[in-house]
């Protein structure tokens, strides 16, 4: 799994440094009309998988995860490869929905892996596997910035549909879908959407830790498809598809290095502490870079905010899977999938409006403070629902 995951991961961003690019190619078009549909291109893909994300994680509770991950690498093989034969503006976009339908395969992965692992080592399992997805995000962008500008956007679109297919059939060969084993009546009972809902409304700091997922998205992909742009600006446009390349792998990187580190520390000491941490540390990161005035500030920056949020989706996993039942940890992971798809959304139209607008300190300033936001809004719901909660019990046993 984790070789698919490198694959899919590399893929899909591949092309996302030059998607503002390859805009540019289809027309005469302003500065901030290219910016604007750069951020509704982007964020398109996460509308449909806001809204198939639960499906599948549903389907799969029932029947398995194997036969949707090949159907996921199928169908965004198939939507890449046409992607390079796009000619308009109008046939990207669409061919981005389309995208979205299939674009929950490391989600998927991630859910299928988290369901045949013991509680007390989750994070740092997660942590493993989401190393294959950051060395794929990693390598992508460099490979795909050298491809782009050696050979041209479209055919790298073609180029990466190949990587995909393979991700396919890696699964239908080279994974083996473990029978799910339920510890008591509670994980083997089947339960339906509405009371898969009210298990996550009836625990804050589940739902929470949900909604902060969205949150995160939108403060991470504010920035993500107008880069290359601010590259540009601050560096000028010699090999821009390679150095854009750059900027987004340098915060693979910082990634790839902590993230099963922050799985294991979230293993020995709490989840939701490690979510607060990193939450502030990326808030505070991501304020600089309004400022850089070369693209190496950038980068380091880049880096420094893979460091920070390179924990945050395997604990954040671990930690749903440590508080919903087995037979329903699809559904709820599916639902916390869409959330963050739906945080995809948001984000990329968010950060082109602020950088139309306002420029591109705008986004850094807000999405910094949306980070920061997330974590107080963690760190109080914490402290009031099991912190203060759990002290209050033991004094009244202590009293009593």
């Amino acid at each position: 799994m984790w070789f698919a995951n490198f694959f899919i991961a590399g893929s899909m961003t591949m092309i996302l440094p030059f998607i503002s690019l390859y805009i540019k190619t289809f027309g005469n078009f302003s500065d901030s009309y290219v910016q604007s549909w750069s951020g509704w291109i982007f964020g398109i893909t996460f509308v449909s998988a806001f809204i198939f994300s639960p499906i599948w994680g549903k389907i799969g509770d029932k029947f398995g995860r194997k036969k949707i991950l090949i159907t996921s690498g199928l169908g965004l093989g198939l939507s890449v490869l046409l992607m390079g034969f796009a000619t308009s503006v109008w046939q990207l976009f669409l061919l981005r929905l389309f995208m979205g339908v299939f674009t929950g395969f490391i989600p998927t992965s991630q859910a299928m892996i988290a369901t045949q692992t013991p509680k007390k080592i989750a994070g740092s399992v997660l942590g493993t596997l989401q190393t294959g997805s950051i060395t794929g995000a990693l390598a992508g962008p460099l490979l795909g910035g050298a491809i782009a500008d050696i050979f041209g956007y479209a055919t790298t679109f073609k180029w990466t549909s190949i990587a995909l297919f393979l991700s396919a059939i890696i699964v239908l060969f080279g994974i083996k879908e473990l029978k799910m084993r339920f510890s008591d009546d509670e994980e083997y009972q089947t339960y339906s959407s509405k009371q898969v809902l009210l298990h996550i409304v009836r625990q804050p700091v589940l739902l929470i830790v949900m909604l902060i997922s969205m949150l995160v998205q939108v403060a991470h992909f504010s920035i993500q498809p107008i880069l290359s742009l601010y590259v540009a600006e601050i560096h000028g446009t010699a090999s821009i598809a390679l150095f854009s390349g750059m900027a987004f792998s340098a915060a693979g990187l910082g990634n790839l290095l902590m993230a099963k580190q922050w799985g294991k520390i979230g293993d020995r000491i709490g989840y939701v502490k490690i979510m607060i941490i990193l939450l502030f540390m990326a808030g505070i990161v991501y304020f600089p870079g309004a400022f850089v005035t070369n693209i190496w500030q950038l980068i380091v920056l880049r880096f420094l905010l893979g460091i920070s949020i390179g924990g945050i989706i395997p604990v954040r996993i671990a930690y749903i899977r440590q508080e919903a039942p087995l037979s329903m940890q699809g559904e709820v992971l599916g639902y916390n999938t869409s959330l963050r798809f739906l945080g995809n959304v948001i984000g990329p139209a968010l950060g082109g409006m602020l950088a139309g607008f306002f420029g591109f300190s705008a986004v850094f300033f807000v999405t910094s403070g949306l980070l920061v936001i997330s974590g107080v809004i963690m760190l109080v719901t914490w402290y009031r629902h099991e912190y203060e909660g759990k002290f209050q019990h033991a004094f009244s046993s202590h009293r009593n």
